[in-house]
């Protein structure tokens, strides 16, 4: 009998745990929604200019920020649109598919990106111990892991710990070349660190791996 209580007390607590932990996400969530008016741009034009600046070539279109943004794309092209009419991002036809547009952040919009309201979340999460941070990371991308998963959704990532992520020497000194193997094409190495929709978990992050297949010590 006081076995099972304590494995009903204990239950229970983890219970709590898991609701406090999402009840804190939502919390911050509104948060950070409620600080985005600035600079005469709505949350959901923020959170625009926010996925453009950061993602890839192969990512940067509505249909993408759309999924992104877990919103239609209805919505996100209206965004968009308000965007692109006050100089903040502009449209240019994509040579992968000749029916969308591939939209690029301008000058005017990286000027006012420093004053992005999510530099106060920025700044909040930096005040953290850095061994506290990696641990929040790891548990908040798991946790989203399970939502985009339960929703049937396409996760996003970057190259750095993509299964399409390709690395081979080349040259005579032997210095890494990267390619996405989704797409057949060459990555600038300033591109690993950029948000893709065509991402893919890979099991052993090729950056980890030396160039014969094997993890790397």
């Amino acid at each position: 009998m006081v076995w099972k209580r304590y494995y009903f007390t204990m239950s229970k607590a983890a219970e709590m745990s898991a609701r406090s932990v999402a009840e804190l996400v939502i919390q911050l969530g509104r948060i950070a929604h409620g600080c985005g008016y600035a600079e005469g741009l709505t949350p959901a034009q923020w959170s625009a200019l926010r996925y453009l600046s950061r993602a890839n070539r192969f990512s940067r279109t509505v249909s993408a920020f759309a999924e992104f943004h877990a919103t239609t794309r209805g919505t996100a092209s209206q965004t968009v649109k308000g965007l692109v009419a006050r100089g903040y991002l502009s449209r240019t036809r994509s040579r992968h598919d000749g029916r969308s547009a591939r939209l690029e952040v301008t000058d005017d919009a990286r000027a006012i990106l420093p004053h992005d309201p999510c530099e106060a979340l920025v700044r909040a999460a930096g005040a953290l111990p850095e061994s506290g941070r990696g641990r929040l990371a790891t548990g908040l991308e798991r946790l989203l892991g399970h939502l985009v998963q339960g929703r049937g959704e396409r996760p996003f990532g970057v190259c750095t710990s993509c299964a399409h992520l390709e690395v081979e020497r080349c040259g005579p000194e032997g210095s890494p070349r990267f390619g996405c193997g989704f797409f057949g094409e060459l990555l600038e190495e300033t591109e690993l660190g950029q948000i893709c929709i065509n991402f893919q978990p890979g099991k052993d992050s090729a950056m980890k791996r030396d160039f014969s297949g094997k993890l790397a010590p």
